[in-house]
């Protein structure tokens, strides 16, 4: 039996959080602090050093040594320096642990060293990170030991955002601003604050470690570049919510503890559907926060596997054939008086405040569909979405039967007169109590589904960060609304003017409407004639950040500037072509130093067995035996020949200087030739004897964890 756990006593005893700062700061401190954070004001400067004594002597005592700045550069993972507290030794010899309020607020860590795009030369090395004081910092125990972690934003020493936190800060300052002119036309005037809040659900396989050293795909890529298919994938579908093996579920119980105690609050977890396959899911938070316990959370499910001797893989396709990963962003918006502005009521006809918002973000979704679907963008999203398992790349947005129902009410006659109903669910047991249904099923095909009162954006990968979808999101719908208020706040009769404004929106933005199985050809042949974009590559996705529509976007919101921005595709540009050059190298590595040499193995030990036999007894029948070396060998030619065409084409895709023309050339050669390379590989494996296979095969990964 495993020790008990009592959740609300280790829940956030790693966080500095407002609890600890209001035990040890001064009132007049904490009450400044809590200002910044609830308000959005500046931090008072003066306090910095009364919060960092604080801050220190809290980590110390809780065996901390050292600190650093928590970041999260353009490389998709964060970053941190550590510094001891110590200072120079006393006239005694005695160290005298420190911490200044200067390196609380700011840290000074290479910028060159980073991905810029161009904003940062060599030899133009600083950069800044500065204390993000509504992300609580937190202590994190490991081999290291004991470090306080303050979280931090990241720019370059001429103030460019060079991370994911300070467009996300810049994003919400946006459409906090905006949702309350919204909110003030319908006449409140308590809120203070608008703020996005965000759940982001973690979708990871787990497969043996030691399994995992024996394949370089898995070490240097994330994911596996050979593989051929098991007899048993997901077909039976029960992995799917399906009992959690003891192994899992000690992994699962241990990752629970550690994320409760930096007060990430995981509620939900469960298998997934393809085998090996689970899922975790917090309770949702601003969005601010959400980000930052994400990357906590993918860190963590890292160092706890590793802990179980298995290793986390985040990749959004580590297996092909079964189904990859994601991580669905539920996106809402709350004012601080407890409103959400997502919740239709239960009668969304009559709810105007609600149509409103609803029409806005159809507007912002429909004229900014490039940009979600950029935002959404990886090298290993790539093989997932439009395949069946994922939302298919068409932006579109379900919001279900009953919103539907309003929504034509409106666009066909101008008045909405009723909202359907649930009504109940017959179980048709006795024993059995008849369930309230809700108005409106589920469409798991939808990119961006409307789920009750929030909006469930499911494009985002497994291994991403959440915060370029919130960006967008956040400064899509500031824009809808900033239009919305202008003319409204001007209306002689603004009831009127607000419903002709929601009527004129939802018709003039019906098309992205979708309910229907977003993984039919059919809905692809509609979305070409609504005229919804299709676009199907990251490479493709890219250059909606430099558009003349999205540098007016967010130059006018202050979320990027135009530099930024062309930085960021540059950043995206090159992160693809590295990514997959690293792969092409892996298969050529694999391919001719394991995979080429085993099978010429079997073949000639093959031949030599066939040999032996004919010379013992020539008339055997041994038509078997030679049709099987036959096979074996072409395909061992044609692998030979396609591993040469890869080496070509990497050398000459590599070779080009720029970086959009370069990640073009990965995606429209190289990753063609890796397929050509991996097809005659997976048939091999398929005959040549298990023993003689160079590493682990897929049934080895994925069926004995």
């Amino acid at each position: 039996m495993s020790e008990l756990v009592n959740v609300a006593e280790i829940f956030g005893k790693n966080v500095f959080n407002e609890t600890v700062m209001r035990e040890r700061l001064p009132k007049s401190v904490f009450k400044k602090l809590k200002k910044t954070i609830e308000d959005g004001t500046e931090l008072d400067p003066s306090i910095a050093d009364v919060v960092a004594h604080a801050m220190k002597d809290w980590a110390i005592e809780r065996g901390a040594t050292h600190y650093t700045h928590w970041f999260q550069p353009l490389t998709g993972v964060t970053a941190e320096k550590h510094d001891s507290f110590i200072s120079a030794p006393d006239s005694e010899g005695k160290v005298i642990m420190e911490f200044s309020g200067k390196e609380l607020v700011k840290g000074e860590p290479d910028a060159s060293s980073f991905p810029s795009g161009g904003l940062r030369a060599t030899f133009e090395a600083r950069g800044y990170t500065a204390w993000d004081c509504t992300s609580p910092a937190f202590i994190r125990e490991d081999a290291l030991g004991v470090t306080l972690c303050i979280p931090t934003a990241f720019c370059s020493y001429t103030g460019e955002a060079l991370d994911q936190k300070t467009p996300l800060l810049r994003s919400m300052q946006a459409i906090d601003e905006q949702a309350l002119r919204i909110l003030r036309l319908f006449g409140n005037t308590t809120a203070k604050r608008v703020v996005p809040s965000v759940g982001p659900e973690q979708e990871y396989f787990l497969v043996d470690r030691a399994k995992y050293l024996q394949r370089k795909d898995l070490i240097y890529t994330g994911r596996t570049l050979f593989g051929a298919m098991p007899p048993k994938g997901q077909e039976m579908d029960d992995h799917y919510f399906g009992a959690i093996p003891e192994r899992i579920g000690s992994f699962m119980k241990e990752l629970n503890e550690e994320l409760w105690k930096l007060g990430v609050t995981a509620k939900t977890q469960h298998n997934e559907v393809a085998p090996a396959q689970h899922e975790l899911a917090p309770i949702y938070d601003q969005a601010n926060l959400a980000v930052d316990n994400n990357q906590i959370v993918m860190e963590t499910m890292k160092k706890v596997a590793e802990r179980h001797h298995m290793t986390c893989l985040l990749h959004e396709k580590p297996f092909a054939g079964v189904n990859g990963s994601g991580k669905h962003n539920n996106w809402s918006l709350t004012s601080d008086d407890g409103i959400n502005l997502l919740n239709p009521g239960d009668t969304p006809h009559e709810n105007i405040q609600f149509l409103l918002v609803l029409a806005c973000i159809m507007k912002a979704v429909d004229i900014h569909a490039d940009l979600l679907r950029e935002a959404a963008s990886d090298v290993g999203n790539d093989h997932r979405l439009g395949a069946n398992e994922a939302p298919p790349a068409i932006i579109s947005i379900f919001v279900g039967d009953q919103l539907e129902d309003v929504i034509d009410q409106l666009c066909n006659t101008g008045e909405a007169t009723h909202s359907k109903k649930g009504g109940k669910l017959m179980t048709g047991v006795a024993t059995l109590p008849d369930l309230d249904k809700d108005a409106t099923d589920r469409n798991r095909t939808s990119p961006f589904a409307f789920t009750g009162n929030k909006f469930e954006f499911r494009m985002v990968g497994s291994s991403d960060s959440v915060a370029p979808a919130n960006v967008v999101l956040n400064t899509i719908v500031a824009e809808s609304f900033k239009e919305a208020a202008d003319e409204l706040e001007k209306a002689d009769d603004f009831d009127m003017a607000v419903h002709d404004m929601i009527k004129k929106l939802l018709a003039d933005h019906r098309r992205i409407i979708f309910n229907g199985n977003g993984y039919s050809d059919a809905w692809v042949e509609e979305a070409v004639r609504r005229g919804l974009p299709n676009i199907t590559s990251m490479v493709d996705a890219i250059p909606a950040l430099t558009t003349a529509k999205a540098v007016k976007l967010y130059e006018e919101f202050g979320v990027f500037t135009k530099a930024e921005l062309e930085s960021r595709a540059e950043v995206e540009y090159e992160a693809y072509a590295k990514a997959i050059n690293i792969e092409a190298k892996t298969m050529i590595d694999m391919a001719g130093k394991q995979i080429i040499p085993a099978v010429i193995k079997y073949t000639t030990g093959l031949a030599d067995s066939l040999g032996k036999v004919k010379a013992a007894c020539p008339e055997a029948d041994t038509s078997v035996q030679s049709e099987l070396l036959i096979e074996t060998s072409a395909l061992l030619s044609d692998m030979k020949v396609a591993l040469a065409a890869l080496e070509d084409i990497t050398e000459e895709s590599l070779a080009i200087p720029d970086a959009c023309l370069c990640a073009h050339a990965y995606h429209e050669k190289v990753v063609p030739a890796m397929a050509a390379l991996r097809k005659p590989a997976d048939e091999l494996e398929m005959l040549v004897d298990k023993e003689l296979w160079p590493f682990p095969s897929y049934g080895d990964l994925i069926f004995e964890v």
